[in-house]
């Protein structure tokens, strides 16, 4: 309406809409939520797709996952050792920070009696 010249108050124009079974619909801007990072350089690949050690605490791997809950969503680091396909340390957390993977390790490194 603006665009032909046409002056009308919002709430007219939303009274209109109302009466004619209209909704307005609003378009969240998009966002980035990664982080692009090149690791090419950075990481080496020490396991090589060989996941059956031959002895315990050779390879652990871990993982983060979340789960919905009443009161909102709560994140599960586990730590697994590839030889026993055991979980051996979990952390329960609210936030999504390393803080709790790093306790999530300090957990399993304790259950195992490694001190490195």
């Amino acid at each position: 309406m603006q665009q032909k010249g046409k002056t009308i108050a919002v709430k007219t124009v939303g009274n209109y809409m109302r009466e004619m079974g209209i909704k307005a619909q609003y378009i969240r801007p998009y966002a980035v939520t990664t982080i692009d990072s090149n690791f090419s350089e950075k990481l080496v690949n020490i396991l090589n797709e060989e996941f059956n050690p031959e002895e315990p605490n050779a390879v652990w791997c871990s993982d983060i996952t979340y789960i919905w809950t009443y009161e909102g969503f709560v994140y599960l680091t586990s730590i697994m050792d590839l030889y026993s396909r055991k979980i051996i340390s979990w952390v329960l957390s609210t936030t999504l920070e390393a803080k709790w993977i790093v306790e999530a390790i300090n957990k399993a490194k304790s259950s195992r009696n490694i001190t490195i």
